[in-house]
């Protein structure tokens, strides 16, 4: 850096720092369920919606990443719909087990 140049620093928030605790209460609540509600509620393979948080509105997706005899993998998704932003969402997943799968492990 040239002598006597200053260095710019943006002490705003940046739009994905926002999103994190939409992603955080929407992985409580998705994560919250069993295995046969996610499965009803995620039967299309995936649900999209609008929720507020803090007069902002935010665009969640849930999709059902995998589904198999011992899991159901589960990735939720979270932005605030402005286009280019949309391309590159805060993602986090989870894994729910299946009860079956659990009565096979105590059993062998």
């Amino acid at each position: 850096m040239p002598a006597g140049t200053q260095r710019r620093y943006d002490w705003r928030v940046k739009p994905r720092d926002k999103w994190r605790p939409v992603l955080d209460a929407e992985m409580k609540r998705w994560s919250a369920m069993s295995c046969s509600q996610l499965l009803s509620r995620l039967s299309a393979g995936e649900e999209n919606y609008d929720v507020e948080f803090e007069s902002q509105k935010y665009q969640v997706e849930v999709k059902l990443v995998e589904n198999t005899e011992a899991y159901i993998h589960v990735a939720v998704a979270v932005d605030d719909g402005h286009f280019w932003r949309a391309m590159r969402p805060l993602s986090k997943s989870f894994i729910c087990r299946r009860e079956s799968a659990f009565k096979e492990q105590r059993d062998a």
